[in-house]
């Protein structure tokens, strides 16, 4: 009996001993990121590319524009089989303008993750050296979950990211 309520009370200690050496941390991912060298010029090249890619739509949106204008200023002059090749013309137009729209995109969408992926790399590292070097046993990003609480014993380890980052 004694040897059983010595398991019993050994079995409730020491999940309380393990909790007593957990140490939490927390980040907010959203701070650091900005702040990162890498990101402002990762951000400068994907505004660079969109202009590119907004000019290039642009230039096609006024090429149709007057494509359709002159059609409709000699639209009534025009033999029936005239009209409808440019009317052809106008709708393979706008298709055209379409699907370079829908390619842009993915295309922005690729360079942005293709921007992202190293630099959240970064920061990830420095989270793991900062773990380790602390001994936490878990650090959490308050920008990338769904923590609803934190509470005054978690340590915010944002600024050690960034010193690890290298941001001021």
């Amino acid at each position: 009996m004694l040897k059983k309520i010595a398991i019993v009370v050994v079995m409730f200690l020491l999940p309380l001993g393990v909790m007593a050496q957990t140490k939490l941390a927390h980040l907010n991912s959203q701070e650091i990121i900005p702040d990162m060298q890498e990101y402002k010029d990762a951000i400068a090249s994907l505004q660079s590319k969109e202009k590119g890619y907004q000019d290039e739509l642009a230039r096609i949106s006024e090429e149709f524009q007057k494509k359709y204008q002159e059609y409709i200023a000699q639209a009534d002059s025009l033999p029936r089989n005239i009209a409808e090749r440019r009317e052809k013309e106008l709708s393979d137009m706008q298709q055209r303008a379409q699907e370079f729209q829908q390619e842009a995109q993915q295309a922005m969408q690729q360079a942005q993750q293709e921007a992202m992926n190293p630099i959240l790399q970064k920061v990830n590292d420095a989270v793991q050296a900062v773990g380790k070097a602390d001994g936490y046993t878990y650090i959490f990003d308050l920008a990338n979950s769904s923590i609803t609480y934190v509470g005054d014993s978690s340590v915010d380890i944002t600024a050690k990211i960034k010193a690890q980052l290298g941001i001021k």
